[in-house]
């Protein structure tokens, strides 16, 4: 038998615990978990063991067959995308609330699509409620397994039930982390965020729309490139000032994006040629800078400036001066509606990449320290003169120089900002940000 990734959609109405068991049965926090219905929207991938076995589960959105609420179609488009990709369904209900009509249309939906299912009825959290299990079997499937994805019950009898299904042997999807480049797609919302990672895809995986907010999770799609480069992009949603946050849910989605910083390699910056770069923006690029991740500002919508020369080139020399405390990342102007320069920002990104992997000789680093530090001279609290002894480069993504220096506690941060940006102008880092950290010689 050919090896094949088994894929597995989890679906069903909202609020059941979609995410919850994705989230157990991935080992992850990937999909976010809240009490409020709708809060997944696209679909979200993730890996998990199954007996032995490695598959790939799809969470899907709350399903709500003939909802006129504006984000219920693309939920449903997702949802049947998420279907026609997979071998096998699990099709979540709620335990307590029983059967539902909502279940019952779902149901009807999922017998015409004729894959496997298996109905998992979640929340059980007592064995009182094993007893309602019995009338989940009028929606027409065999296979009923009853647990709690919240307090991991039963989950070893669903493990068994989908063991049932795989094939003898299925593809593990390996992929070494240092072939995949890592970028998080971050942004204020309604920036173009999802519709940018649609163009970068070439299909609509993200659901796009013009109100502020959609995407509430940060979602991971792979790209492959036909030369085998692979990308692994995360579109979050979009990054307000906290004291605006007043769901929790919106809170939850912040947090998800700074998650989403903190685990890339590089950052897709989303600007808009609307607004140029606001607060905000400055705000998102100093956790980039903090976080001495990679970066590219994507200025999108610049069509919306054809035939306006003088008023495009204000708005990039105000981006520039905005974005002027990380000199290092580039900016590409972008139309990610019409396509215009998309196709740039992979090259860049590989550029970008490269730099933020490189490794310099430690002679190279020391020829570099030598003359920075003879043209620049400072003084510590004390008056003596602080001394620069020789320094190293002990890691990559970030580019990471260790420099021991007789008072490291004494050096001011404008020092430390000169020092950096030196050694990226004399060592080939003019895209990618550099770390130092200053140690006392013993």
């Amino acid at each position: 038998m050919d090896k094949k990734i088994f894929r597995i959609a989890i679906v069903g109405r909202p609020n059941v615990g979609k995410s919850t068991l994705f989230n157990t049965l991935t080992r992850t926090r990937k999909a976010l978990v809240e009490k409020s219905p709708g809060v997944t929207r696209d679909r979200v991938y993730g890996t998990a063991e199954i007996a032995g076995r490695m598959v790939t589960l799809i969470d899907t959105g709350g399903l709500l067959p003939g909802d006129e609420d504006r984000f219920a179609r693309e939920i449903l488009s997702q949802s049947e995308k998420a279907l026609d990709e997979a071998d096998l369904v699990l099709f979540v209900v709620d335990g307590q609330e029983g059967v539902t009509p909502v279940d019952e249309e779902l149901a009807s939906l999922l017998h015409k699509k004729e894959k496997p299912v298996i109905v998992v009825v979640n929340k059980l959290d007592g064995p009182r409620l094993d007893e309602a299990l019995s009338e989940f079997y009028a929606l027409g499937f065999d296979k009923v397994i009853g647990i709690s994805a919240k307090h991991k019950r039963n989950l070893e009898e669903l493990e068994h039930a989908i063991e049932e299904f795989l094939p003898e042997e299925t593809e593990e999807e390996e992929i070494k982390e240092d072939d995949i480049v890592k970028l998080a797609v971050l942004g204020r919302p309604n920036v173009g965020k999802s519709s940018l990672v649609n163009r970068l895809l070439g299909e609509e995986r993200m659901i796009v729309s013009d109100v502020p907010g959609t995407t509430r999770d940060s979602v991971d799609t792979l790209l492959e490139l036909p030369n085998g480069r692979k990308y692994l992009l995360i579109d979050t949603a979009g990054i307000r000032r906290r004291p605006r946050i007043k769901q929790r849910v919106e809170k939850f989605s912040v947090d998800k994006a700074l998650e989403a910083l903190r685990r890339c390699d590089i950052a897709l910056m989303v600007l808009t040629a609307e607004e140029g770069i606001t607060d905000q923006d400055q705000k998102i690029l100093s956790q980039i800078d903090k976080n001495h991740k990679g970066c590219l500002i994507l200025v999108n919508k610049w069509d919306l400036l054809d035939g306006k020369r003088e008023e495009a080139n204000i708005m990039l020399q105000q981006i520039r001066y905005g974005a002027r405390f990380i000199p290092w990342a580039p900016i590409l102007t972008i139309s990610a509606m019409t396509g215009r320069r998309v196709k740039e920002i992979l090259p860049l990104v590989d550029e970008i990449y490269a730099q933020y992997s490189t490794r310099v000789p430690t002679w190279k680093v020391n020829k570099a320290l030598e003359q920075i530090t003879t043209d620049h001279s400072i003084y510590a609290s004390t008056g003596k003169r602080i001394k620069f002894y020789y320094g190293t480069q002990v890691g990559v993504r970030p580019p990471t120089f260790v420099v021991f220096t007789n008072y490291p506690d004494e050096i001011p941060k404008s020092f430390e900002r000169y020092l950096k940006n030196r050694l990226r102008e004399m060592l080939g880092f003019d895209k990618s940000p550099v770390k130092v950290i200053f140690r006392e010689k013993r």
